[in-house]
């Protein structure tokens, strides 16, 4: 007699895998930002081939790079005050709708034929100033979609996942669009792909959650700044983060260099180096998503770093396509493993009252540290060459990984009582 097992429906066995989906706000999130950001890496990567295809320069490569992240460093702390005092919900809403329309003014520009460097430089130094706002408040937007705060971990590791596989679907795409039909309709296609994550904000359900005191912005900011860099276990993480992108920026700022000199292609192949980067951050991030829990998840942090700067190195001695493509996916997935993991330990040490604000502080050295990073990758590769500035980066990422090791030792007793305090 046979018997009849029932399994349990996808969505549920999905659910079992990827807690964070099992709610509804964050489905909602997923979904939307997954296509928006599909748009955004064809944008950015649409952008970085147009200027040096206008100018042949490093430099100017470099200093487009670093004008559209600047703004990050001086205004993401600031704005995760104001993240702490107002509606996450609708300041996201506000601020992707900006995204939208300055993505439609590239496109006009580019698809017109009228577009120059200057306007490439003065439009990226507006979207970086737009992100600036934006990455800290979505980044702390994150637990306000969950009812349980056991999954945010789980989130987080979903998060960087959107990122990553949008980062394997949209370069190799947008190389093509570019090879075919030019860089304008990449800019149109990500103007569109807001819509998306613009319906999906609107459609939540958010319950009030309390905010900070509405004292002064600075006093607000003096209070965050002060409570991340005392606390030992967060300021450790937020100087691992600030010195692998600034010294790990060169493998990503460099790469058209390497894709139309170094390796003798095209567009489609500075796609398709993206995308292989996007492979390995996208198994990075499902390794960290499968994890139950962030118990001893720092002791990853030191090969993680230490894994980007050798990839880098060898990166910068190879010419064959095949086994750039292997190492830019070798460079993702450390790069991922490390930042995806001190996304994680910070959200999960933070007070909520203070959230917003050290997430400000984590953009800082996330996405602010890269236009430093972008303008000394440029400034290198003028003065000694491409490969030796991303050999000194690697060498560098190499460093910062021994400096966490260092300070791990250090601070044993503080991340041990961080985890027990958080029951992880």
């Amino acid at each position: 007699m046979s018997i009849n097992r029932h399994k349990p429906p996808f969505r549920q066995r999905l659910g079992d895998v990827f807690p964070a989906l099992r709610h509804r706000n964050y489905q909602l999130f997923f979904l939307g930002q997954g296509a928006s950001l599909i748009g955004t890496w064809m944008q950015g990567v649409a952008l970085s081939w147009l200027v040096y295809r206008l100018t042949d320069s490093e430099f100017l490569l470099g200093l487009t790079l670093f004008m559209s992240r600047i703004f990050t460093f001086p205004i993401a702390p600031f704005a995760g005050v104001i993240a702490d005092r107002t509606n996450r919900r609708n300041l996201l809403i506000a601020v992707q709708t900006l995204a939208m329309l300055q993505a439609f003014a590239l496109a006009a520009l580019a698809l017109t034929g009228a577009i120059t460097v200057w306007q490439i430089i003065v439009l990226g130094a507006i979207l970086g100033f737009i992100s600036a706002i934006d990455i800290p408040v979505r980044q702390s937007f994150v637990v306000e979609m969950l009812e349980d705060r056991n999954d945010l971990p789980n989130a987080i590791a979903l998060n960087s996942m959107l990122v990553n596989g949008a980062k394997l679907i949209g370069p190799p795409l947008a190389g093509l669009v570019v090879a075919w039909l030019g860089e304008g309709l990449c800019f149109l296609l990500n103007g569109i792909s807001f819509i998306a994550v613009i319906v999906a904000l609107l459609g939540m359900k958010i319950p009030r959650v309390p905010r900070t005191s509405a004292n002064r912005v600075l006093e607000n900011l003096k209070d965050g700044a002060v409570y991340a860099f005392r606390y030992a276990p967060i300021r450790a993480l937020l100087i691992l983060v600030a010195l692998v992108n600034l010294l790990g920026a060169p493998a990503m700022a460099l790469l058209p260099v390497f894709a139309k000199d170094i390796l003798g292609g095209g567009p489609h192949t500075f796609g398709f180096l993206m995308g292989a980067s996007g492979v390995g951050a996208v198994l990075a991030t499902l390794f960290l998503a499968t994890r139950k829990t962030a118990r001893n998840l720092h002791r990853i942090l030191v090969p993680g770093s230490i894994l980007v700067g050798v990839a880098m190195i060898a990166f910068a001695l190879v010419t064959n396509l095949y086994v750039s493509m292997l190492l830019q996916a070798i460079i993702g997935f450390g790069n991922m493993v490390a930042m995806a993991t001190c996304n994680t330990l910070i959200q999960t040490f933070v007070e909520d009252d203070k959230r917003g604000r050290v997430m400000g502080f984590y953009t800082m050295a996330f996405m602010g540290m890269m236009p430093f990073g972008s303008l000394l990758a440029g400034g290198l590769a003028s003065w000694l060459s491409t490969p030796w500035s991303v050999i000194i980066g690697g060498i560098g990422c190499i460093g910062a990984g021994v400096l966490f090791a260092v300070e791990l030792v250090r601070s044993r007793e503080a991340f041990k009582n961080a985890h027990e305090k958080n029951m992880l």
